[in-house]
C-alpha cells in the first residue's frame, strides 16, 4: 500500500483547551482505520480539520506527498476528502436521487433538471454499494438505516479518496449495522482510505485494519487490529493519570428507604427489560457506550418518552402513564443532556431560569410573589455557588459551568426526592465539574436519590455509590463503585461488546 494521507505535528488550541497536541499519523490507500478515544480526546476536532471545517493552528496535511492547506470544506472535497457526520444532512421532502446529487442536479440544455440523468447517476452510485433502492422515493419514507446508506451514497458520488465516517451506526439496530459494515468493507476494497469513528467497539475488528487511539488531544498509538485487544485499548484510552475523588459517605450501605423501583421496563429500540432499585441517599451511576440506552432510560423514567412494558414505582406506589408533570409532582426532577436546547432560556435572566421549574410554588391564583421569586433564585445562587454579576443578567452571558449550575439549581428548587442527571458535566471546566460533583454528594448525604449518566467513566466512579453498566439497551452489571478500579469498570463497559 502507498501512503495517501499524512498528518504532521497537528496542533489545535481553544481558550483554555488544547484540543490536539502534536498529532502525527499516516493513512494508506485501501486502509480502514478505526479512530477511538473517550469524549474530549480530540476525535471531532481532527475530523473537522480533515474536512476543512476548521483549520489547524500548526502542522501540515500531506496528500500524495504534497502539503495541502484547506481553507474550506470545498477545498477538502476537491482533494478527495469527504465526511459523513453522525447527524444526517438529508432533505426529507426530496427524493433519494435528489439527495444524492443535492446541489449538483444535472440540467438539460433548456436549464431544467434532467431527471433521467439524475436517476441514472443515483442508481449507478447505489450500485457501487450493491444496494437496490427506489431512487424516486422521498427520504422521509426511509428508515434510519436506509437514510444512512443514502448519506454514504451521497459521499460516494463525490468519488472520494478518503472517506470519514463519524458514528455511522449509532442509531441502527443490529441487523442494520451488519448491512452497513458490509458496505464499509466494500468501500475499503475499492481502494479508498476510510477513517471510521465508533463507540461500538464490537464493530472495529469486523472492518478495521488498524486502530488509532487519541487521549487528551494526543496520539497515543496506532496498532494493527490483531494487537487491539480490549485491555490494550482500555490502557491506551485512559492512561494512568486518574485518581479517584473520595467522599465521606461513598462507602455507606444505603438500603433503608426504597425511593425508586424499576421493573422490566422496555422501550422498543431503546432499552429492554430494565430492573433496578434506588434508595434514599444513593447515587447510582449509569455507565455505557454511546447508544447503550442511558439517555433513553432517563427520559422514559421522567415521562418524556413512552415505554412499551414494565413498571415504575416511587415510594412503593406504581406510576401509571408517567409524564413530566406527574413525575415532578411525585418528587422527581431531571437535568437533561443538552442544557442550551433542553434546559435553559438563554436570553432570559438567571433568576427566571432558576425558577422555571418551581414557578407554581411561587404563585398564588396566577399571581407571582416577587419577594419569594427573588429569594428563591438568590438562595440557589448561593447554595450552588453560581458566579454571576446579578440575578437579572441573561443566562447566556455566564460560563458553561455556571449555566450548568443554573440548570441544576432550577430543579433543586422543586425540592425533589429523586434527581436524574444526564451528562451534567458536559462542556464545563474542571473547577465547576468538581463543585457539581461535591454538590451531588452533599445532597445525597441529606437523602436525595440521584441517577447519574456520564460518558466519562472516571466521573461515574468519582460520584457513584453503585454503578449500572448498560450495553445494547440492557443492564449487564450492577456493581459497587468502591470495589472497582477504573480499568475494571472500563473492561465491564467495553468487554461485552468488543471482539464478539
Amino acid at each position: 500500500m502507498t501512503v495517501l494521507l499524512r498528518l504532521e505535528n497537528i496542533h489545535k488550541r481553544y481558550p483554555g483547551v488544547i484540543a490536539l497536541n502534536n498529532l502525527t499519523f499516516e493513512l494508506d490507500s485501501g486502509e480502514i482505520r478505526a479512530l477511538l478515544g473517550k469524549n474530549g480526546a480530540g476525535k471531532s476536532t481532527l475530523i473537522k480539520i480533515l474536512s476543512g471545517a476548521i483549520q489547524a493552528d500548526e502542522g501540515t496535511i500531506i496528500i500524495d506527498g504534497k502539503p495541502i492547506v484547506f481553507h474550506s470544506t470545498r477545498d477538502a472535497f476537491n482533494k478527495g476528502i469527504y465526511t459523513v457526520y453522525q447527524e444526517m444532512s438529508l432533505v426529507p421532502a426530496l427524493s433519494v436521487a435528489e439527495n444524492i446529487m443535492l446541489g449538483r442536479w444535472p440540467l438539460t440544455r433548456f436549464g431544467l433538471v434532467d431527471y433521467g440523468k439524475l436517476r441514472q447517476v443515483a442508481n449507478d452510485t447505489l450500485g457501487q454499494l450493491s444496494i437496490d433502492m427506489n431512487v424516486n422515493q422521498p427520504v422521509s419514507q426511509l428508515d434510519v438505516a436506509q437514510q444512512q446508506i443514502v448519506e454514504i451514497a451521497k459521499a460516494l458520488s463525490f468519488d472520494p479518496r478518503v472517506l470519514i465516517l463519524d458514528e455511522p451506526t449509532s442509531a441502527l439496530a443490529k441487523n442494520e449495522v451488519d448491512l452497513l459494515l458490509d458496505i464499509v468493507r466494500k468501500l475499503g476494497q475499492s481502494g479508498r482510505a476510510i477513517i471510521y469513528v465508533s463507540h461500538r467497539l464490537a464493530e472495529i475488528p469486523r472492518i478495521a485494519n488498524t486502530v488509532t487511539i487519541l487521549r487528551d488531544g494526543q496520539h497515543t498509538g496506532t496498532i494493527p487490529i490483531a494487537e487491539a485487544t480490549p485491555q490494550r485499548i482500555t490502557n491506551m484510552m485512559i492512561g494512568q493519570e486518574w485518581t479517584r475523588m473520595v467522599f465521606d459517605n461513598q462507602d455507606v450501605d444505603k438500603k433503608e428507604v426504597l425511593r425508586l423501583r424499576v421493573k422490566n421496563l422496555t422501550s422498543a429500540g431503546n432499552f429492554h427489560d430494565i430492573s433496578f432499585d434506588a434508595h434514599q441517599g444513593e447515587v447510582i451511576g449509569i455507565a455505557g457506550l454511546l447508544g447503550s440506552g442511558r439517555t433513553e432510560l432517563l427520559r422514559a423514567l421522567f415521562g418524556l418518552d413512552a415505554v412499551d412494558a414494565g413498571m415504575i414505582e416511587i415510594n412503593g406506589e406504581p406510576v401509571h402513564n408517567p409524564s413530566p408533570r406527574t413525575m415532578k409532582s411525585l418528587g422527581m426532577a431531571m437535568t437533561p443532556e443538552d442544557r442550551k436546547q433542553q434546559a435553559l432560556i438563554l436570553m432570559a435572566s438567571v433568576q427566571d431560569n432558576l425558577t422555571l421549574a418551581n414557578m407554581d410554588q411561587l404563585s398564588n391564583r396566577g399571581f407571582i410573589s416577587f419577594k419569594d421569586f427573588i429569594e428563591s433564585a438568590q438562595n440557589m445562587i448561593t447554595n450552588t455557588q453560581i458566579k454571576t454579576p446579578g440575578q437579572d443578567v441573561a443566562v447566556s452571558t455566564l460560563s458553561g459551568g455556571n449555566q450548568q449550575k443554573v440548570v441544576v439549581g432550577n430543579w433543586l428548587n422543586t425540592h425533589p426526592q429523586i434527581l436524574l442527571m444526564d451528562e451534567p458535566s458536559r462542556g464545563i471546566d474542571i473547577q465547576a465539574k468538581e463543585q457539581i460533583f461535591k454538590l451531588i454528594r452533599e445532597l445525597a448525604k441529606k437523602g436525595l436519590t440521584v441517577l447519574f449518566v456520564s460518558s466519562e467513566i472516571e466521573e461515574v466512579l468519582d460520584v457513584a455509590d453503585r454503578i449500572l453498566v448498560m450495553n445494547h439497551g440492557q443492564i449487564t452489571h450492577d456493581v459497587n463503585a468502591v470495589d472497582l478500579s477504573l480499568e475494571e469498570l472500563m473492561g465491564l463497559v467495553i468487554g461485552d461488546t468488543a471482539y464478539g
